[in-house]
């Protein structure tokens, strides 16, 4: 069986790399010219007037801003601009500033495939700084090694998951399905992952974990992890009895690149592309961010009123195509009888794990605590794979009022809120990924396989906590038969919550 995947597994490679609309390995000149008088700047911000004062000058500018956290700010600004910037902010931030990416075309080239592994090589063999090699186990050499050791153009996803499709379909319910069409009339993909137990009828109803990546073009990361972790639950069902469980019990669906257009546009274009490539009402600055789409709490804060701008949602909820489509799946999934339990959605960088609410730092969701202590442990589980630190955080970019979030970015419309306040996935969270600043959005490929590897550590542990009914607030067994969820909008209380869930709720014993 292996032996008949290496040699597709090999075929399917070169057919899709010379199908591919560009040579893989060659980066859009014209984009790395422009790159080379550009770099990434971060301030550290202590109190709220410098962040004002930044947010300020970033929406006059309409400059770039990679990410933020409670205490900084990383922008992405052309050399030559830089002495407007300072002219305009504070001593206080101009003193505490730092250069994270001097030489921005040479990063952002060396994330294109540049050459592919023989069979004798094993890119396990690369490890993220601070990973000690030497503490690793030897890893055999995997034929998906040839597939995640680089990362991949659009053509070569397809293919790829087309291949897992028509090897695996017979197993359970593994397929490749297609969530909707983009703004430019590609498909946005997705694999279905899942097992069905000859006791249980085909008609009993099952419950949806979705996993979802590449909402923003550039995050490669959050593609190939997407990918990888579908890869891993796959490979792992018949070894691993605690994935098989899982997946006997939840449809797992992957959806890899929600922005297809987008990703296609930083192979052939701009590797830094952020958005969509859907017309706006100013022909000059085309795409919507897919993750201020959303129709929960969109618009917040009044500041979806410029096109030019990287977080610019549109001119009303749910005009993104894709973010459309994404809610219209998910409605009909809903429909025919389906639940989302979890929802994971993958994002880069910081290495934080985000609970809602985006939309606000003075609004939480009513199990608050219920949310935090389960995202505590996936940032546990995040770092006990390669023993990356993992911290966790408010959406909204804070806790409290003078957070930096509501100063530098506009807020509202993320798919998070959406999935937990319209769809009652009552676990719902944005990861953001490796790394912390060093590389941002232009990670090396020699990471896209630890960064898998965390969040299938991670992703186990969430389908074991499922398991144990503590994600499942309303869900109450009687004679086999599921109650209904409340009707009320509102989400039972943590008292309520607390009651029902058992002692050992922190989830230390799933490992």
């Amino acid at each position: 069986m292996h032996s008949i995947f290496f040699l597709s597994f090999l075929s399917f490679l070169c057919l899709a790399c010379a199908r591919a609309s560009r040579i893989p390995g060659l980066p859009p000149v014209q984009s790395l010219k422009e790159y080379e008088d550009q770099v990434v700047i971060r301030f550290n911000i202590s109190d709220a007037k410098d962040a004002a004062a930044l947010r300020t000058v970033v929406d006059r500018m309409l400059l770039d801003v990679w990410d933020f956290t409670e205490s900084r700010v990383d922008i992405r600004i052309p050399s030559r601009r830089i002495r407007f910037l300072t002219r305009a902010l504070p001593s206080s931030l101009l003193d505490n500033h730092s250069i994270l990416v001097p030489d921005l075309a040479r990063v952002a080239a060396a994330t294109y495939p540049s050459s592919r592994p023989s069979l004798g090589q094993n890119p396990h063999q690369h490890f993220h700084q601070g990973t000690t090699p030497a503490s690793q186990d030897p890893i055999k050499y995997d034929i998906a090694d040839v597939y995640f050791h680089d990362y991949q153009p659009y053509s070569v996803i397809v293919a790829w998951m087309r291949l897992v499709d028509s090897m695996f379909r017979g197993r359970g319910l593994i397929q490749m399905i297609s969530i909707g069409k983009s703004y430019e009339g590609r498909d946005i993909p997705a694999l279905r992952v899942g097992i069905r137990p000859d006791h249980v009828t085909s008609g009993h109803r099952r419950e949806i974990i979705l996993v979802t990546g590449g909402f923003h073009a550039r995050e490669w990361i959050s593609t190939s992890s997407v990918n990888y972790v579908a890869w891993s639950f796959i490979q792992s069902m018949d070894e691993d009895p605690v994935v098989k469980k899982i997946l006997e019990r939840f449809d797992f669906v992957f959806v890899p690149l929600l922005n297809p257009d987008g990703y296609d546009y930083t192979w052939e274009v701009d590797r830094l592309w952020r958005k969509s490539r859907q017309r706006t009402k100013m022909s000059y600055c085309p795409g919507l961010d897919l993750d201020h789409s959303f129709s929960y709490q969109w618009d917040s804060e009044g500041r979806q009123h410029e096109p030019c701008s990287g977080s610019y949602g549109g001119e009303e909820p749910l005009q993104a195509v894709e973010a459309s489509q994404l809610v219209n799946w998910a409605r009909n999934e809903t429909e025919n009888g389906f639940k989302f339990a979890g929802y994971l959605d993958l994002h880069s960088y910081s290495q934080q794990v985000l609970v809602p609410y985006s939309f606000s730092c003075q609004v939480q969701p009513p199990n608050i605590e219920n949310l935090q202590e389960v995202a505590m442990n996936l940032a546990k589980h995040l770092r006990l794979s390669n023993g990356e630190s993992y911290t966790v955080a408010s959406a909204c970019g804070g806790s409290g009022s003078e957070s930096i979030g509501p100063f530098v970015e506009a807020r509202g419309g993320s798919a998070i809120d959406y999935f937990y306040h319209e769809l009652k996935t009552r676990y719902s969270y944005q990861i953001k990924l490796r790394d912390t600043g060093s590389y941002g959005f232009l990670l090396p490929s020699d990471n896209i396989v630890p960064a898998g590897e965390e969040i299938f550590q991670a992703m186990k542990y969430l389908g074991d906590f499922l398991l144990g009914n503590n994600g499942h607030e309303w869900l109450q067994e009687s004679d086999g038969d599921e109650q209904e969820p409340p009707t009320k909008d509102d989400e039972l209380p943590i008292t309520e919550l607390r009651k029902r869930q058992p002692e050992n709720m922190s989830g230390d014993e799933h490992t």
